[in-house]
């Protein structure tokens, strides 16, 4: 194991059992078994490993629930978003839990950043899935939809995470289902217009240079071994700096990197910048 994914492993473990603030970073080099300097050599503080921790748990939500909307059928879109997602975060579930309780301790103007900007890429998912699904019969309420579909999440996550509840997420995806049915076709005065979305959505989103992107796989190539994930993702680097390769092709090589764990967000990244 690399000794920053042993890091961020060991910390969590911490963190669940006593909390962000009462977490030192003598503790977890103890439990990791190194010295702080290379913790240091890893970490600047404890708040930019909990950046990164925060930055891999979202990736990985983000990057699987966009991947559903993409290439899903509409005719098991809506049901298969609202599976997705619960599956996903019952997955993470223990850091979701962890974040939730400890959110208040940690909202720096970094994490506020950060926040805004994976909430924005969760936006632009659901919003793309609407558009798909309604078209221009919700042009008028597309964006008050958006909100009503996070706020469903939000509000049903708790059983999730703070019950003892097995919840039947099959039923719950089918029941999220009819009830956004029901509001897409029959809202008539929505709240969150497209001239208050616009207002809402400042500052603008986070884009990625080609410049950015490059480093992003660079990192990504430095910790994978010799695989058609590797090469795939070389040709892909390739592409960025010389276009060449047609649409389906682009398209393949981005199927074979995404269920690499050091690629997940990387393939997100390069599906929005192909347009793919």
């Amino acid at each position: 194991m690399l000794k920053k994914q042993l890091i961020m492993e060991k910390a969590l473990e911490l963190f669940a059992e006593q909390g962000f603030e009462a977490t030192s970073v003598q503790q977890i080099t103890e439990r990791c078994g190194i010295s702080k300097g290379a913790f240091y050599l890893s970490f600047k503080s404890k708040d930019e490993l909990i950046i990164s921790l925060i930055d891999h748990f979202m990736t990985q939500i983000v990057s699987e629930i966009d991947y559903k909307v993409r290439t899903i059928e509409n005719e098991s879109l809506l049901y298969d978003f609202y599976y997705s997602s619960f599956h996903a975060l019952s997955k993470y579930s223990n850091f979701a839990k962890l974040f939730i309780k400890e959110q208040t301790h940690t909202l720096n103007e970094e994490l506020l950043a950060k926040l805004h900007g994976y909430n924005q890429l969760q936006d632009k998912t659901i919003l793309s899935m609407v558009e798909r699904l309604y078209g221009n019969n919700v042009e008028h309420s597309k964006y008050d939809l958006v909100y009503c579909i996070k706020g469903f999440i939000q509000t049903y996550l708790p059983l999730l995470l703070f019950t003892n509840i097995s919840l039947d997420l099959v039923a719950l995806a089918k029941s999220l289902t009819e009830k956004t049915e029901i509001l897409a076709k029959h809202v008539t005065i929505p709240f969150i217009t497209n001239e208050l979305i616009q207002i809402i959505n400042q500052p603008l989103e986070e884009h990625f240079s080609e410049e950015q992107i490059i480093e992003m796989i660079d990192r990504n190539l430095e910790v994978m071994e010799e695989s058609i994930e590797k090469e795939s993702l070389l040709i892909l680097k390739e592409e960025l700096v010389e276009p060449k390769l047609g649409r389906a092709l682009t398209k393949g090589l981005l199927e074979n990197i995404r269920n690499n764990p050091h690629c997940k967000w990387t393939s997100f990244i390069l599906r929005n910048y192909f347009n793919i």
